[in-house]
């Protein structure tokens, strides 16, 4: 680890110039130089969380703009270090048309992203409950949704480190599927 924070301080440092996680990353092996090996991991837990708020930030510009007659609010993003389902990194916006709202959510480095993938291979679990297998944007898509209550959601793996999710309540069905078209797929794949 020590190596690598050795590594990505002498890279960030040329690329990049100074920044707050370089100079965390520089303080942590500093702290581990001196053996305080608390606060080292401190301030390398402080970088990594950088890190993820950055990537949280690339995610954004992967939101769709609103359909037309449509309005969106702002873009948002969080990092949530940790072990759990709700881990990961995420951006979501949400859209409003008179009583008609939809969310878009892109999540990345979660642990919910494997059980999602075991839906995508294995049809029999993606339609066990109500979802239907379907390609949008040449994605695989898992469309679930309730024409009497006019909602319902649909899930894209992209590149298997990528889950998008959009999820409407009183709407047509054609609108959640055109948020869903209007995401760039390949660039999102290509997100290193």
């Amino acid at each position: 680890m020590i190596v690598l924070a050795m590594v990505l301080t002498v890279f960030a440092g040329l690329a990049y110039g100074n920044d707050d996680i370089t100079t965390s990353i520089s303080e942590a092996l500093e702290y581990y130089k001196n053996g305080d090996y608390t606060e080292a991991v401190s301030s390398l837990n402080y970088a990594a969380q950088l890190i993820q708020q950055k990537k949280g930030g690339s995610l954004e510009s992967f939101l769709p703009n609103p359909l037309e007659g449509w309005k969106a609010e702002d873009t948002t993003s969080q990092a949530a270090a940790g072990a759990g389902m709700f881990g990961g990194v995420s951006a979501e916006r949400q859209y409003q048309k008179g009583e008609s709202s939809v969310t878009v959510r892109v999540v990345t480095d979660s642990p919910m992203i494997q059980g999602m993938m075991m839906m995508f291979t294995n049809p029999a679990f993606a339609v066990s409950d109500g979802g239907k297998l379907e390609k949008i944007a040449r994605q695989k898509a898992i469309v679930k949704y309730k024409a009497s209550e006019k909602q319902g959601d649909i899930q894209i793996m992209v590149a298997n480190r990528f889950l998008v999710s959009i999820e409407g309540r009183g709407v047509d069905k054609a609108d959640l599927k055109k948020y869903a078209e209007a995401i760039d797929y390949k660039k999102l794949a290509a997100l290193p």
